[in-house]
């Protein structure tokens, strides 16, 4: 995807946003020019009407006479040149003097109206004004009509409305150079951010610490937290592979060498002995490789499993009766106890693969005649499963080396040989992988009467 530019972006919006605004504004002014102009236009109309209007005076004969000053129309002159009608209307509509033609506009006794309309073809704005001349006795009415073309107007409404705009676009520009300068400022955390990252080194995985605005503060976080979640599995694949080198290198050397005696046995009997290792130590290796690929499904599934309620007595009960020939063919009496249903939040799989492999160690080396007993209980609230045997149980040695095992720490190449001969393997890393990925807790004790291995994992209480 072509990446775009955020100050554009930013540009683009604004420029819309004002323009938007702006041409609402616009139209706002020339309303507001338009009112503005006709406004003054109207007050000049009726101060002309008024000169005109005192003016109007009586003759020998009692009628209406009317002298029009020149400078009652020449207020109405503009830049734009005007042109400029009036008209003079005695009581009755009698015609006195001025454009005959003109539209009276009717209005109340000694009130003013105004009107648009054309005079022949230019527009035109124009007042009536109604007023009376006193003769002693009675009065006598008469109209005063003012119009002006509207081009004055017009023009001054525009010069308003072209300042506005001009404002208008030198601040769209301002706004545009000052949104330039602050987001390249406000940018150059996140580039100091981007070369802090790019000076690392590839297994440099420790949090970013760089000085960030709040906005960009969820961003780092989220890099922080990739980077852990790749530090994790980092470590996982480490981890899997000092296991595989480790445990599969005994194995594999005992079966060269055993095929080395093959090919120098003299009788059938050296032979047959040296097929026999070498069988058993295939059979090692298979079980180690197993137990390693289970160890990597358990790495692949950390951060990832989806944790559900499963009834821990059923998977529990189901694998004890599984695993019965097993025991019987190493003289073995497996059998389950405790509750008849428990529920804890777990993967079913990894549950069962957990299980599995604390039975399988269990049978493999309690020795042949010890009693192996798998047992669910709940202990204020909280699901325990225990895995009990009454066999040799472990050294103070190797007691001391599953603890280190379980917590992740690194344990001497000699001592990993050692416990894949005695059969201390990969057993407990696998069980303590899946508890932590159950959040659940496990320990190492001494069973019964102080003989054998007593394995608990307490699971974590329901909420």
């Amino acid at each position: 995807m072509k990446p775009y530019s955020l100050r554009r972006r930013l540009l683009l919006w604004l420029f819309l946003a004002t323009a938007l605004l702006g041409l609402v504004a616009l139209m706002d002014t020339w309303r507001e020019a338009l009112r503005t102009a006709q406004s003054v236009s109207d007050r000049v109309l009726v101060g002309s009407a008024l000169a005109i209007a005192e003016r109007v005076t009586l003759d020998e004969s009692g009628g209406l006479e009317v002298d029009v000053p020149y400078s009652s129309l020449e207020m109405l002159t503009s830049t734009a040149q005007d042109k400029v009608f009036y008209r003079v209307d005695g009581p009755v509509g009698s015609f006195l003097t001025g454009y005959e033609d003109l539209a009276v506009i009717p209005a109340a006794p000694g009130g003013v109206a105004f009107a648009d309309g054309a005079y022949g073809a230019v527009g035109i704005r124009s007042a009536t004004l109604m007023r009376e001349v006193s003769t002693g006795a009675s009065s006598i009415p008469f109209s005063v009509t003012v119009a002006e073309s509207t081009r004055a107007r017009a023009e001054l409404a525009r010069a308003i409305l072209l300042r506005s705009a001009l404002r208008l676009a030198v601040l769209i520009l301002g706004v545009a150079c000052i949104v330039w300068i602050a987001v390249t400022l406000a940018l150059r955390p996140l580039d100091r951010l981007g070369a802090a990252i790019a000076e690392r080194s590839p297994d440099d995985l420790r949090p970013v610490t760089a000085d960030t605005p709040q906005e960009a503060e969820a961003l780092v976080l989220a890099i922080n937290s990739f980077m852990t979640r790749l530090d994790t599995a980092l470590a996982a694949l480490r981890h899997f592979t000092g296991n595989a080198s480790h445990q599969l290198r005994t194995p594999l050397a005992v079966v060269r060498t055993q095929l080395a005696l093959i090919d120098r046995s003299a009788t059938p009997a050296q032979t047959a002995v040296a097929t026999g290792k070498a069988k058993t130590a295939l059979e090692r290796a298979e079980r180690v490789l197993a137990q390693l690929l289970v160890l990597a499904r358990v790495d692949a599934a950390t951060g990832a499993a989806t944790l559900q309620r499963v009834n821990i007595v059923a998977v529990a009960k189901d694998l004890t009766a599984e695993m019965v020939p097993l025991a019987l063919s190493h003289r073995i009496d497996l059998g389950y106890e405790g509750a008849t249903e428990a529920t804890a939040l777990a993967e079913p799989v990894l549950l069962a693969e957990l299980l599995k492999n604390l039975l399988t160690n269990a049978i493999a080396y309690a020795g042949g005649g010890a009693v192996v007993t798998m047992r669910v209980l709940i202990i204020q609230q909280a699901v325990v499963v225990e895995v009990e045997d009454n066999g040799p149980g472990l050294s103070p040695e190797q007691t001391e080396r599953a603890i280190l095992r379980k917590r992740g720490a690194p344990t001497p190449a000699r001592a990993l040989s050692d416990d894949q001969e005695t059969g201390f393997g990969l057993g407990l890393a696998i069980t303590a992988e899946i508890a932590a990925l159950f959040d659940a807790e496990i320990q190492l004790l001494t069973g019964a009467g102080g003989r054998g291995l007593l394995i608990r994992i307490k699971f974590p209480a329901l909420a």
